[in-house]
């Protein structure tokens, strides 16, 4: 009896081991030079399961969900990480990540993770390799440093100031010509020529120098 018992379970099906697994493979590398990058995971299910949930998490111990998709046969929703801009995408037998705007700290391993939600039992896969997403530090762009004032500002400025010196220095010697000529013309003329009084006329003065009034001196 005990032969026949051992023979049983030996050709007795196994449902429970063959049935409801899930097996995910996905690429091992993943290098962004763009600040995008689409992770695509692989997954086999050979259960019945109606109700999916799949989800991206970063680091060795996948401590942080990065975004999750979750869908069945009606509807599809997924949600993502506030420090990350991500979105899954379900296709057949895959999900597509979208992950977009990285930066080189976001480096990092990260892992799909597919699980079926309903009916029982729940499901989910054994964690893979991984796909190490290497994002390329973004160079900086050196720009020519722009002047704050544009040029034909400047040269507007530059222009209206030529003009008012101009202005000015021909208003300063237009105003010392008239005044030159004003003193010229209030300036007295004095007759040099010798006079004599009008009673010393025979006392060696010359008979062209006219004589001399001094009357026209006393006030």
């Amino acid at each position: 009896s005990v032969f026949y018992k051992q023979v049983f379970f030996s050709l007795s099906p196994l449902p429970f081991l063959a049935e409801n697994k899930i097996l995910v493979s996905q690429s091992p590398l993943l290098t962004v030079a763009n600040r995008t990058a689409t992770l695509v995971c692989n997954y086999t299910y050979n259960g019945t399961g109606k109700e999916f949930r799949a989800s991206l998490h970063k680091g060795t111990d996948s401590a942080v969900e990065v975004c999750f998709i979750s869908w069945n046969t009606t509807k599809t929703s997924s949600n993502s990480n506030k420090e990350f801009n991500c979105q899954g995408i379900h296709d057949k037998d895959k999900v597509i990540f979208s992950l977009w705007n990285m930066s080189a700290s976001q480096t990092d391993i990260y892992f799909c993770k597919i699980e079926a939600m309903y009916p029982p039992p729940y499901v989910y896969n054994e964690k893979s390799n991984g796909t190490v997403i290497h994002v390329k530090e973004t160079p900086i762009q050196t720009q020519e440093p722009q002047s704050e004032i544009p040029l034909w500002i400047m040269v507007a400025v530059t222009g209206v100031l030529a003009f008012y010196s101009m202005l000015i220095t021909a208003l300063f010697i237009n105003y010392w010509q008239k005044s030159k000529k004003n003193m010229y013309h209030q300036s007295d003329y004095m007759n040099m020529t010798p006079r004599h009084p009008p009673y010393q006329k025979n006392k060696g003065y010359p008979s062209y120098a006219p004589t001399r009034d001094y009357t026209a001196y006393r006030s």
